[in-house]
């Protein structure tokens, strides 16, 4: 299992690799630090985890800290 640490856009994530996928936490969000999401990719590169990230976090009601 691999583990990365990301910031973008001002967020922290750690994303992990798993059998089937990634896990991206959202460690300095509201809800941490267990709130986040999840991908079924086998491999990503960061620019990829980042993309991801940044789609996300696009989707974040700035009131609520969830997704819309």
């Amino acid at each position: 299992m691999s583990r990365h640490e990301l910031t973008v856009d001002g967020e922290d994530f750690v994303v992990t690799a798993r059998a089937g996928g990634h896990d991206f936490t959202w460690v300095s969000g509201p809800h941490r630090p267990h709130y986040g999401f999840s991908s079924s990719r086998p491999q990503m590169t960061e620019a990829q985890m980042r993309a991801a990230i940044t789609g996300f976090l696009a989707e974040i009601n700035p009131e609520t800290g969830y997704l819309d």
